[in-house]
């Protein structure tokens, strides 16, 4: 696959034929593998021979998915896991340990900050919290144990965008590994590693399966800290993607290409329109020139995504007269389908939050998240319509 285009990756990395002929990628649907001899059995256990061992951490199916993600990326290595937030916890668990410090930014999924602030906390690591887009504010908040930046770009639900290239700067003068959280855009649209991030984490259960139907994540990097201690925590700990999983993420994505192009084009109309609604005051979208990091964005994604957010004039009240107005559009929390979905993030994403952390995230109470789909945009724009006259 070297030299390869990124859609051409995504159809055939990873795949290793077996002795059947099969086109289409299998599914090894098997716990355990039967080894030749006592002698093989021990030279697997104790790493001497590669091969398969146990389908906790060693799958075909499972193997080829992390193969093919880490090519499309640009990492040496991909360890699957068994959902976006199993990946960031074994990326703490792999790579912190007990008196080390996380600068992270505020604007990430709510479930993360409970796992910073609730969980990881327990174990003695420490997170502070910043302005994504301020360089400044990350290089204050730097401590002489910070080990770990994390971020997602674009951030969920306000689609900030910081400057990878820059951030990493800092992160490697300090030796501080730069994790960024690359569910929204995936490598069709933005690849972290080659503007100098360390590692790349992502909830597989959106864009990269595309149809809302499983649960996964992956984490990608280099060989010395993904392949050894992320695998290590995965094989001992066991939060696991299933080969069923694996093999459906596989398959989505020989077309995320193509969805990503046209996720991008449908929400750029549907933001344009939004940004007409009198009673709209405010869009957030990257692909918007009145976006505050618009530059940014133009230069280190090749398009915008297809999540975007608008608050609604009236608050809460009016916002959930948007939702429920719609006849056709998916109130759920997940994004990253076919399907557009809505939701208010202030009750759902970041609901766990504490008011005074909405309001330094910028998740107010009239602020509507919609995750455009694949549907006709004339459709999606109309449903919109029905709670915005």
């Amino acid at each position: 696959m070297d030299n390869k285009h990124i859609d051409t990756i995504a159809v055939r990395a990873g795949q290793v034929r077996t002795a059947e002929g099969e086109h289409s990628d299998p599914m090894f649907l098997t716990s355990s593998y039967v080894f030749a001899s006592a002698e093989e059995a021990q030279a697997r256990f104790s790493g001497d021979s590669p091969g398969n061992i146990y389908s906790r951490f060693t799958n075909p199916t499972v193997r080829t998915f992390e193969q093919r993600l880490a090519a499309m990326e640009g990492g040496e290595v991909c360890v699957a896991t068994a959902s976006g937030m199993s990946a960031i916890v074994a990326f703490c668990m792999g790579t912190l340990q007990a008196g080390d410090h996380i600068v992270s930014s505020r604007s990430i999924f709510g479930s993360t900050v409970i796992l910073f602030n609730n969980i990881m906390s327990k174990f003695g690591i420490e997170t502070t919290y910043v302005d994504l887009t301020d360089l400044d504010d990350w290089r204050k908040a730097i401590r002489p144990n910070t080990k770990a930046f994390f971020a997602e770009t674009p951030s969920n639900p306000l689609t900030q965008v910081v400057d990878i290239a820059a951030l990493s700067e800092i992160s490697r003068e300090k030796g501080i590994i730069l994790a960024i959280d690359n569910c929204f855009c995936t490598p069709s649209l933005q690849k972290p590693l080659t503007l100098g991030a360390d590692v790349v984490i992502h909830s597989a259960t959106k864009y990269l399966d595309g149809q809302g139907r499983c649960i996964g994540g992956a984490v990608v990097g280099k060989k010395d800290l993904v392949g050894e201690g992320v695998y290590s925590f995965l094989r001992t700990a066991g939060p696991t993607m299933s080969p069923f999983n694996a093999w459906v993420f596989l398959t989505g994505l020989e077309t995320l290409g193509l969805r990503m192009k046209q996720h991008c084009a449908n929400a750029q109309q549907v933001a344009e329109w939004l940004s007409e609604q009198p009673n709209v005051s405010k869009v957030h979208f990257p692909g918007l020139e009145s976006h505050p990091q618009y530059d940014v964005a133009s230069r280190q994604q090749s398009g915008p995504g297809g999540l975007l957010s608008f608050e609604v004039k009236g608050g809460q009240e009016k916002a959930f007269n948007v939702i429920n107005k719609t006849e056709f559009l998916s109130i759920t929390a997940n994004l990253g389908d076919t399907k557009t979905t809505i939701t208010h993030p202030a009750t759902t994403t970041h609901g766990r939050l504490t008011d005074e952390q909405k309001l330094e995230a910028g998740i107010a109470p009239g602020l509507v998240r919609v995750a455009v789909g694949l549907e006709n945009v004339d459709d999606i724009i109309h449903d919109l319509s029905l709670g915005l006259s």
